[in-house]
């Protein structure tokens, strides 16, 4: 209908002009439902927003992203959602909540087993997880595997064997040797436990420089947490105290989890939101992500953190991170199983 100045059709002109123009305002913004701090993703929707005029709002879910999606239902305002571990991921995607990233960066920049197939969603960043040991030590070469060894026992230091750190490295090797010989390696580690498991990362690198233990795992991003200082005098010592290993499998590389993204079901901001994703892939992107919190990039390409890059090139293993998923519950019921955290 053509809006003329006629008194009867103004309301309806200007209705349909309302309804157009905010239309046209909606498709320039973008709507992130993130587990993410806040601090950590504002820095990439600034870039963002200056390099395209799209507008960003960040939405912080703490704990249950997947819950708070299900409930909001088809009229969700949510179009990406960003968040760490593979699992929390996964979830989304067998609720129904996701619809294909389809984005050529995808399979452009990220390798193919840190995205899944079907374009479900995609790894952004990552974080390894690496053996921590006593500087005065010799450990190059270390493994995984060798943390069971004998002759570790009273020198281990772990967080909970229930957190998901430890339960995706168990999945992890569940996928590389099956279940039988993962549970031998998680019995030869509760052997080699110096304390009862807890606290976290950053107190296992606080005890190996104590001299409570020799060895431990900690996520890389812990180690420039704590060596550029943000976390203080103390912790700056605690890593700088400590040798970081980019320790692997027997017979495979670095295990590695994901900060990843995917695309809500519902999203009324489709287009942008694919611009976005394409943005945090980019070379800028990807820098400016992932130094955020002194992770990996997902592109090998990419610029590291200095910090990190300082610990060695990292050689990502080459499961497929959904096998580690897959697996976690059954993890999670090899830990309980031996007794781990008690």
């Amino acid at each position: 209908m053509a809006c003329k100045f006629v008194s009867r059709l103004s309301a309806a002109c200007a209705f349909a002009g309302a309804a157009i123009f905010g239309a046209a305002a909606a498709a320039q913004e973008v709507n992130v439902y993130t587990t993410r701090e806040p601090g950590l993703f504002a820095p990439i929707a600034q870039a963002f927003t200056a390099r395209t005029g799209v507008k960003v709002n960040t939405i912080f879910v703490k704990d249950g992203l997947a819950e708070r999606v299900a409930a909001e239902g088809a009229g969700s305002p949510a179009d990406l959602l960003i968040t760490v571990d593979i699992g929390a991921l996964t979830e989304l995607v067998d609720k129904g909540l996701t619809q294909p990233l389809a984005t050529p960066a995808v399979e452009k920049v990220v390798p193919a087993n840190l995205r899944a197939a079907d374009g479900a969603w995609s790894a952004l960043s990552l974080r390894a997880r690496l053996v921590w040991a006593s500087r005065s030590l010799p450990t190059d070469g270390m493994t995984y595997e060798d943390l069971a060894d004998p002759k570790w026992k009273g020198k281990l230091c772990m967080r909970s064997g229930q957190h998901v750190y430890n339960t995706a490295l168990l999945a992890a090797m569940i996928a590389h040797v099956g279940e039988a010989k993962a549970e031998e390696w998680a019995r030869g580690l509760k052997a080699n436990l110096a304390r009862r498991p807890g606290g976290g990362d950053r107190d296992v690198a606080r005890d190996i420089l104590g001299g409570l233990c020799d060895v431990g795992l900690g996520n890389s991003y812990y180690v420039g947490l704590m060596r550029s200082g943000k976390g203080g005098a103390d912790q700056k010592a605690w890593g700088d105290g400590v040798k970081v290993l980019l320790a692997r499998f027997a017979d495979g590389g670095v295990h590695v989890n994901a900060s990843g993204v995917a695309l809500a079901r519902n999203a009324p901001h489709v287009s942008d939101a694919r611009r976005l994703v394409e943005f945090l892939l980019s070379p800028e992107g990807q820098k400016i992500y992932a130094e955020q919190n002194f992770e990996y990039p997902v592109d090998p390409a990419a610029t590291v953190d200095p910090t990190i890059a300082a610990l060695g090139v990292l050689k990502p293993d080459r499961i497929q991170l959904l096998d580690i998923a897959r697996h976690r519950k059954a993890a999670s019921q090899i830990f309980d199983r031996v007794g781990f955290d008690r």
